[in-house]
């Protein structure tokens, strides 16, 4: 028997009608020493369990046991690493751990237990920083404290709940080295919830799936050697392998397709004169130059004197090209993609599109943020119409009502239209948006960070909505992101950004992978691992802030290159 039993758990709330089931049937048996990784989708019961796992919770039917004891509450053998980092902002690095230790060895002295403290506060690499308080620290920061803090009451087992999720992706990388190092070291037994299939991998020892439904799943065992370093584990087979294995299975038992078919687009034409939507990359002749970034520079004033975030990024873009555009946090890709939305002036050159001078915000270009800002008053349908009823004014309310209910029905929306904004999750929020920058048939879309906010199984799914409808359309489209397999799943090429400040196009990166394209195809295909490679490469080669620009790979620095025909 392990350490940790779970015997026919279900968890509801509520009662009669009303009642809710969360988890169904769990049976789980985890092993001294240990590292437990629970997958899946968010709204699956993740939470629920470690709750259950903590003593934070009772089960609604079944038993949880700790070393063949009842589970009843709370204990400090059982040490909890949330997702939000709950430190007393009052209190500096040190103070936040030494409450931990002040509860839980009241009996030591007090040099041993600033001793204890000082250990703990330099295993998370934090003895710099050991007399700031919480406001003074990045978020990276912040959850090295949560983790020391958790560590300093040196529990049996490592309850861990999505720890790094809020966390950027270079971060969320380095913590998890940390969390494996750690537990290398000690070996204690741990239990991670998390939604991110590579993070999984990287520190388990067992993944296993939690289902939609509540249930447990398919297991997956990880035998890779110790430590796993990111960048070899692109070129293992056994990595490659196990990651097909669960994509594919999460997928399969998660992503359902929620598209239906029964409404048609009608043939209205918007103000700014784009043909009308499905029809218009695939009947237009392709120009070269559709997308035109000349010698483009971007410069703030500062007390300083003037500081340039961009300089020299010069891209030319065929019509109906997707690009994804990547670099580290700082690099100017957000910068890059607000001068094309008109929303951000133009310091240097300039940007053409359809042979006209980019000047201010225009509904020919549209654009998708991270956060999609509805009115939360007005229901998905009204969201949407905003900017349908001033692109077709010539249309009949009947077609513009039609081109608002078919592009929320691309996006999955057909059972939720007439739900307040208030109402929708995030992923549901971020559909609206995406259906309302497609619904206004614009020239160009602009994606910056579209799925940041939203955890890894909900960016899938959105992925695979944007590119069903984007194929639809193949409308030229940019989209920023840090995410190395959405750059490479969404593109026709990817432009890689080098360091900032003086930031400018490092590498680019043709994909020549066939569409339509799906995450599974995708990790199914010989040449994946190779791009996926050179994009690893260069953020490698700049990630402690190497600010050369030197060129690497095949591709050209300079985008004058002829670049990769639409498909």
């Amino acid at each position: 028997m392990g350490i940790l039993t779970f015997k026919n758990v279900s968890k509801s709330y509520g009662e009669g009608p009303a009642t809710e089931h969360v988890l169904n049937g769990i049976d789980l048996d985890v092993a001294e020493g240990e590292f437990v990784v629970i997958l899946g989708f968010s709204g699956t019961g993740k939470t629920t369990l470690i709750n259950l796992m903590a003593g934070l919770e009772q089960p609604s039917e079944g038993r949880v046991r700790y070393r063949g004891k009842p589970v009843t509450g709370p204990g400090p053998e059982r040490g909890v690493i949330f997702q939000s980092y709950s430190l007393m902002p009052w209190l500096t690095v040190r103070g936040n751990v030494g409450l931990a230790v002040d509860t839980v060895f009241p009996g030591l002295s007090r040099a041993d237990k600033a001793a204890k403290v000082a250990h703990y506060v330099a295993m998370v690499g934090l003895s710099h920083a050991a007399t700031r308080r919480p406001a003074e620290l990045s978020g990276g920061m912040r959850q090295r404290v949560n983790v020391a803090r958790a560590l300093a009451m040196n529990p049996e087992m490592l309850l861990l709940d999505e720890p790094l999720s809020a966390l950027d992706a270079l971060t969320r990388a380095n913590l998890a080295d940390e969390i494996e190092a750690i537990w290398q070291a000690d070996r204690k037994t741990c239990v991670l919830i998390t939604n991110d299939v590579d993070e999984a991998i990287i520190l388990a020892d067992r993944i296993i799936a939690l289902n939609p439904d509540g249930t447990l799943g398919d297991e997956f065992p990880v035998n890779l050697p110790r430590p796993r370093n990111r960048m070899d584990m692109n070129s293992n087979d056994t990595f490659k392998r196990l990651r097909a294995q669960v994509t594919k299975y999460l997928m399969d038992v998660g992503i359902e397709a929620k598209v239906e078919e029964t409404r048609l687009l009608p043939d209205v034409t918007p103000i700014h004169g784009v043909p009308r939507a499905v029809a218009a990359a695939a009947q237009s002749p392709i120009e070269q130059r559709y997308l035109d970034f000349s010698q483009l520079h971007k410069v703030y004033p500062t007390p300083q004197g003037p500081l340039t975030v961009v300089e020299d990024f010069d891209l030319k873009i065929k019509k109906g090209e997707f690009i994804s555009l990547i670099g580290h946090s700082g690099c100017g890709k957000s910068t890059v993609l607000t001068m094309a939305a008109g929303l951000n002036d133009i310091s240097k050159g300039v940007i053409k599109l359809d042979g006209r001078a980019v000047e201010g915000a225009d509904p020919e270009r549209a654009v998708v943020f991270q956060s999609p800002n509805l009115f939360p008053w007005l229901t998905a349908k009204q969201n949407v119409a905003i900017g349908v009823d001033k692109v077709y004014p010539r249309a009949s309310q009947a077609e513009r009502q039609d081109v608002v209910e078919y592009y929320l029905e691309r996006v999955g929306l057909a059972d939720a239209m007439d739900r307040p904004a208030s109402e929708l999750s995030n992923g549901m929020k971020q559909r609206v948006g995406i259906a309302r920058a497609f619904a206004l048939s614009p020239k160009l879309l602009l994606l910056d960070e579209p799925f940041g906010m939203l955890d890894s199984l909900t960016r899938w799914e959105l992925q695979e909505v944007l590119m069903e409808v984007w194929s639809r359309t193949k409308v030229t489209a940019i989209c920023v992101t840090h995410d190395v397999d959405e750059a490479i799943l969404l593109a026709d090429r990817v432009v890689m950004m080098t360091n900032g400040p003086r930031a400018t196009i490092g590498r680019i990166t043709e994909v020549n992978l066939p569409r339509p394209r799906t995450r599974k195809a995708l990790l199914a295909h010989p040449d994946y691992y190779t791009y996926r490679q050179e994009v690893l490469d260069f953020l490698e080669e700049y990630e402690h802030g190497n600010q050369s620009k030197k060129t690497t790979g095949k591709a050209p620095a300079s985008a004058d290159a002829e670049p990769v025909a639409a498909e």
